[in-house]
């Protein structure tokens, strides 16, 4: 292979990293379902971790998913229903549009703050949005995570753009690999490292500890990310 071509393989090796990493991030973060469970089970959900960020190069501290994989079923579920969704209020909002409206001093709105709203407009300037008779916030982790997913898998050549994309050059920031680090810059660097440190620090299960490093250690990664460390910040 020539140096152009080898440069090339590495950025696809890259981006192909990242979307795993994304694809995991959505996945521990969504409600938890069998996939999770079997995945946890079968220790499935520490192996994809360690050998996807030991890739990137993101450390994790030692012994960072102790006990994540002995986490019981229900009580993962009673912890995600505490944390994520709550009675009245969740303890840690999954929403981009809570987090920010919190530190602007203002009442967090759900789908019509002006975050929630920047969210889904971005989401459709990639051909993408909810299935036809759902209606949930885009701005949630878990599909904030999906949505870099499918860019970092454009990115890599491992998907082909949905139907309903415009044409790669007109993604915001001109290609998959530049709505990537929008997205990552305007959206999900806005919130998420804190989100991480929150669960990291309060989260009852192991489980939930554990991902909160895991997405700390993905936002503070210039490899996971596309962008410099500050931006986290």
């Amino acid at each position: 292979m020539t140096d152009t071509q080898n440069e090339t393989q590495a950025s696809k090796d890259l981006w192909a990293l990242r979307a795993a990493a994304c694809e995991l991030l959505a996945v521990s973060f969504r409600y938890p379902d069998e996939t999770l469970k079997e995945a946890l089970g079968s220790g499935e959900w520490v192996d994809a971790a360690d050998e996807i960020w030991g890739a990137l190069g993101m450390s994790l501290p030692d012994q960072w998913a102790e006990g994540a994989t002995e986490t019981d079923y229900h009580d993962l579920r009673a912890e995600a229903t505490r944390l994520f969704v709550g009675t009245p209020t969740p303890e840690c909002s999954p929403y981009e549009g809570f987090w920010r409206a919190q530190d602007e001093g203002v009442q967090p709105l759900m789908f019509v703050n002006p975050h929630s709203m920047e969210v889904e407009r971005f989401c459709r300037a990639c051909g993408l949005g909810n299935p036809e008779g759902v209606n949930e916030p885009l701005d949630a982790l878990a599909t904030e995570m999906e949505l870099l997913e499918y860019l970092a898998s454009l990115s890599a050549g491992m998907a082909e753009p949905v139907p309903t994309s415009p044409a790669l050059a007109e993604l915001p920031g001109g290609s998959p690999e530049g709505a990537y680090a929008q997205f990552m810059v305007d959206h999900l660097l806005t919130f998420a490292p804190r989100m991480g440190a929150w669960l990291e620090e309060h989260a009852t299960t192991a489980y939930y500890r554990a991902a909160g490093r895991l997405l700390q250690a993905f936002t503070a990664s210039p490899a996971a990310t596309g962008v410099v460390t500050e931006c986290a910040e």
